[in-house]
C-alpha cells in the first residue's frame, strides 16, 4: 500500500492501537477516506480475530468477520509494548504519526508508559483519541466495561428498551461502540486540523436527562413506541413488520388516505398525536387490522408516496439485497488471501469528491512488519531479528 492514498484525508498518518470495535472502526473511518493508518497489534493479535463470525463457524485468526469489516485499508504490524524494545519501537512510530487512536483502560496505558502525560513530549503535535466506556477521569474511569455497560449506565435502556413494569431489554451489541467511534473520529479530525487541545465526552442517555435535572420528571419505556405521539411503533403486517410513524398532520392524513379513510380515524381522540398516544391501545388495534392485510413493501411504498415516513423492517438478508444500498455502492467486494473474494460494507458517509470506502482487505497479523519497522522507521535487519527473538514484534 502506498504511503499516500487518494482521498479527503490523504497525508494524515494514524496509528491504530485498539482492539475489537470502537478504536479500530474510528481508525477505519480515517483510512476509508485516504489517511495512512497503521494498525499495531500485540503478537497474539486483536481480540476481534478470535470473536468471529467465521466461515462455516470454524475459528481462524485471519477469517474473523468482525476483524475484517473494521480494519480495511490499513497496514498491519505487531509490537509487544510490554517489552522495552517493543515500547521504544512504538514510540518511534508515534514520532511519525499525526494521530494515535486507542481504546485501552486508562490504567493499562499508564502501566505501559503510553498515556498522554508520558508520550506528549515524544511528539508534541500528536492528537490522541482515547475511546473508553467511562472516560479518562471520574470515579468510574478505571472500571472494566464494554459498550453494553456504557449504554445501560446512560439510562437509555430504562427509557427505551422493553415493556413497562418488566425488566429492560438488552440493546444491540456494539451499538455504543460504533456511535462512540464515529463521534471520536469527528472530534479527533477537528483536533487534527486545529492542532489544539481538545477533550470531548459523549453521554447519550434517556433523551430527557436535562428535563429531569430541570423539574425532576423523566419518561419511562412504553413497550409500544413513543409515549408522546402515535402512531410511532413497530407493527406486524402480512409478511413481517413495518416501522409505523405518522405524527404530523400531513403524515397522519397521508396514512389515513392509504388506509382508505376509515370512519374510526375521524374520531376526535385521533386528531392530534398526543391524544392518539393517550389512546394508543385503541389506535394500534385499528391500524393492526389494516396492516395484517398488506405486505410490508406495499405499505412502505404507498405510505411514502402519500408523504408518510413508514418503512419496512428488513431482515439482515433483505438489507443485504436492498436495491437502495446497492445503488449507493454501499456493498463492495474485496480480495483477501484467506477469505477469498468477499462482500464488505462501503463508505458510511458519501463525499462527492472523495467517495471513500474499503479498497484493500484487513491486514494479516504482522503482514507489514518489515515494511513498517524496516522500511518506514529504518530499523536494520539485525535489530529486527533481535526484536523477533525477544518476542517484541
Amino acid at each position: 500500500m502506498s504511503d499516500v492514498r487518494p482521498g479527503a484525508l490523504a497525508g494524515i498518518k494514524v496509528v491504530d492501537f485498539g482492539q475489537m470495535v470502537s478504536a479500530p472502526y474510528c481508525a477505519k473511518l480515517f483510512s476509508d477516506y485516504g489517511a495512512d493508518v497503521i494498525k499495531v497489534e500485540s503478537p497474539t493479535g486483536d481480540a476481534a480475530r478470535r470473536m468471529g463470525p467465521f466461515p462455516k463457524d470454524e475459528p481462524h485468526p485471519e477469517k474473523s468477520g468482525l476483524y475484517f469489516v473494521n480494519n480495511t485499508n490499513k497496514r498491519g504490524a505487531t509490537c509487544d509494548v510490554e517489552k522495552s524494545g517493543g515500547r521504544e519501537l512504538f514510540l518511534r512510530l508515534l514520532r511519525w504519526a499525526d494521530v494515535l487512536i486507542e481504546n485501552n483502560l486508562p490504567q493499562q496505558m499508564r502501566a505501559w508508559g503510553l498515556d498522554y502525560g508520558q508520550i506528549k513530549d515524544v511528539n508534541p503535535n500528536l492528537v490522541v483519541i482515547s475511546i473508553t466506556p467511562f472516560g479518562q477521569t471520574g470515579p468510574y474511569a478505571g472500571w472494566n466495561g464494554y459498550d453494553l455497560n456504557a449504554y445501560h449506565l446512560s439510562g437509555a435502556s430504562s427509557r427505551y428498551c422493553g415493556r413497562p413494569g418488566e425488566m429492560p431489554l438488552e440493546h444491540g451489541t456494539f451499538a455504543a461502540d460504533y456511535f462512540g467511534a464515529a463521534a471520536a473520529a469527528a472530534w479527533g479530525l477537528g483536533a487534527v486540523y486545529g492542532r489544539a487541545a481538545a477533550i470531548a465526552a459523549a453521554f447519550v442517555g434517556g433523551q430527557n436527562i436535562g428535563g429531569y435535572a430541570q423539574d425532576g420528571k423523566f419518561d419511562k419505556r412504553t413497550g409500544v413506541g413513543m409515549p408522546l405521539g402515535a402512531p410511532a411503533t413497530i407493527l406486524p403486517c402480512k409478511d413481517g413488520h413495518v416501522w409505523m410513524l405518522a405524527l404530523e398532520p400531513g403524515q397522519w392524513n397521508g396514512l389515513r388516505k392509504v388506509m382508505g379513510n376509515p370512519e374510526w380515524a375521524d374520531l376526535d381522540m385521533f386528531q392530534n398525536m398526543l391524544t392518539r398516544a393517550q389512546n394508543a391501545d385503541v389506535i394500534y388495534a385499528f391500524i393492526l387490522e389494516w396492516t395484517m392485510q398488506h405486505g410490508k413493501m406495499e405499505i412502505m411504498e404507498k405510505c411514502q408516496e402519500a408523504g408518510c415516513p413508514i418503512t419496512a423492517v428488513f431482515t439482515i438478508a433483505e438489507a443485504a439485497q436492498q436495491p437502495h444500498l446497492t445503488a449507493r455502492d454501499y456493498f463492495v467486494e474485496i480480495d483477501h488471501p484467506q477469505l477469498g473474494r468477499v462482500k464488505n460494507l462501503g463508505a458510511p458517509f458519501k463525499l462527492p469528491a472523495s467517495p471513500g470506502g474499503p479498497v484493500s482487505a484487513a491486514p494479516l497479523l504482522g503482514q507489514h512488519n518489515d515494511e513498517i519497522w524496516g522500511g518506514l522507521l529504518g530499523v536494520g535487519g539485525g535489530e529486527l531479528a533481535r526484536l523477533r527473538s525477544q518476542g517484541a514484534i
